[in-house]
């Protein structure tokens, strides 16, 4: 059963992910606003789930119609390494209060706090979204995001690469390279083996395969992989999600 939170003329209810009618209205709401996120919906909510075995939420608030007004989704994060957080949303840089005025931000923030010490999680963090008011601190030098357009054709893409990096990447453009674009489970293996290694390079924790796999599974053809490869061998690759038209 989804628990309703503090009553007024709005409803704040906590959603959990087995309520397969309430993540479809949740889902729509996300995919039908401007700001909107993959790491808001339900997709990635579960995809995180089932891979690194985290339990998720969803707070939401609705307004005296009945419809959704913001939502608030949140991974329960534990490790040994990381500790317990509850956050919004688990190994992405998006996230957060979705929708809604300050006063509806200001009720969710309430009710993912209230639950926060109900299971003893001593921190909560917002990805991105609305900031609530109070006692939330604010970091800006712990995640990178960026949005930007498209150029119109290749040329004008290379030109908004600085001049050095530019050089670089028409120098690579000569070089004898294979690109494969899909979703199999070659795809799948040739993009961890380079993300593994230069992870590993970085002397950062790797992700579990499974994370990568529950993602393509969960978005399906609003995912794919592309890869390069130099004389069969990958050598670079990257993971896409589309959303709207980002």
């Amino acid at each position: 059963m989804n628990a309703p939170f503090q009553h007024d003329s709005t409803m704040v209810r906590k959603v959990k992910p087995h309520d397969a009618a309430e993540l479809a209205r949740i889902d729509a709401f996300v995919i039908a606003r401007d700001d909107g996120t993959p790491f808001h919906r339900p997709a990635w909510m579960e995809a995180i789930g089932k891979a690194c075995r985290h339990d998720w939420r969803y707070f939401t608030i609705e307004d005296e119609t009945g419809e959704i007004a913001a939502i608030l989704p949140v991974h329960m994060l534990h490790s040994a390494l990381f500790g317990r957080a509850l956050v919004s949303s688990g190994f992405a840089v998006g996230g957060g209060i979705l929708g809604g005025d300050q006063r509806a931000c200001a009720r969710l923030a309430e009710a993912v706090w209230q639950f926060a010490e109900t299971r003893s999680f001593p921190s909560v963090e917002l990805r991105g979204g609305q900031l609530p008011d109070g006692k939330w601190q604010a970091k800006r030098d712990a995640y990178a995001g960026f949005v930007t357009d498209l150029a119109e054709d290749d040329e004008q893409q290379l030109l908004a690469i600085p001049r050095k990096q530019r050089a670089e990447v028409r120098k690579g453009l000569k070089n004898n390279l294979d690109v494969r674009v899909g979703r199999d489970g070659q795809d799948l293996a040739d993009h961890y083996a380079v993300y593994a290694e230069s992870v590993r390079n970085l002397g950062t924790p790797v992700f579990p395969r499974a994370l990568f796999a529950e993602v393509i599974r969960a978005f399906g053809d609003q995912t794919d992989i592309l890869t390069v490869s130099a004389e069969g061998r990958p050598v670079a690759s990257v993971l896409s999600l589309y959303h709207g038209d980002t």
